[in-house]
């Protein structure tokens, strides 16, 4: 992903920022989509053919980690 993108990309919802998660591949050979997590809001956005999906209706919702 773009480096200058990521800089202004914010959370649509809270607008705080945003890190970059590299896909990889699940543990039975799936490949994974990257995306954009939302730390803040626990909120993960895909990222598909290189391109950030930020509608929080298409975010992963992240598992509490208290």
């Amino acid at each position: 992903m773009d480096a200058r993108l990521l800089e202004i990309l914010v959370c649509p919802l809270c607008k705080g920022p945003l890190q970059h998660q590299r896909g990889g591949t699940a543990d039975d050979g799936t490949p994974l989509d990257a995306e954009l997590v939302c730390r803040a809001d626990r909120l993960a956005f895909p990222v598909r053919d290189g391109i950030p999906v930020m509608l929080v209706d298409e975010a992963r919702k992240l598992p509490d980690t208290d």
